[in-house]
C-alpha cells in the first residue's frame, strides 16, 4: 500500500495563492494516477483534479479549472496542487488520493487517502 501526507493549507486571502503537496511512501508512487478532492463542512466530498501516472494527462472539475493546476514529481514521490484566484468558496479540508478505477471524477473510484490538509479563504 501507499501512505500519502499533505502539507501547505493554511489561511489566505482572497485572490492569493497556495500549493499544496502529497508526500507518498510505500508502494512506487509513479505505478498510480492521483486525485484531489476537498470536502468543506455539511458538503460531500469534491473531485477537483486527476493527473496521470507519468503527469502527461490532467482532468480537472469545471469549479477549479483554469485556477488550480495538478503536477507531481516521481522522483521525489510528490503529488502538487497549485490554488490560484483563490476564493472564500474555496475554503475546505483538502485531500490526495490514489485512483484505482472507475470514473476519475468519483471518490469511490480512489483508494487510499491523506489525512487532509486545511485551506481556509478569508474575504
Amino acid at each position: 500500500q501507499v501512505q500519502l501526507v499533505e502539507s501547505g493549507g493554511g489561511l489566505v486571502q482572497a485572490g492569493g495563492s497556495l500549493r499544496l503537496s502529497c508526500a507518498a511512501s510505500g508502494r512506487t508512487f509513479s505505478s498510480y494516477a492521483m486525485g484531489w478532492f476537498r470536502q468543506a463542512p455539511g458538503k460531500e466530498r469534491e473531485f477537483l483534479g486527476y493527473i496521470s501516472r507519468s503527469g502527461g494527462a490532467t482532468y480537472y472539475s469545471e469549479s477549479v479549472k483554469g485556477r488550480f493546476t495538478i503536477s507531481r514529481d516521481n522522483a521525489k514521490n510528490t503529488l502538487f496542487l497549485q490554488m490560484n484566484s483563490l476564493k472564500p468558496e474555496d475554503t475546505a479540508v483538502y485531500y490526495c488520493a490514489t485512483f484505482a478505477r472507475g470514473p476519475v471524477a468519483t471518490a469511490d473510484g480512489y483508494e487510499y487517502w491523506g489525512q487532509g490538509t486545511q485551506v481556509t479563504v478569508s474575504s
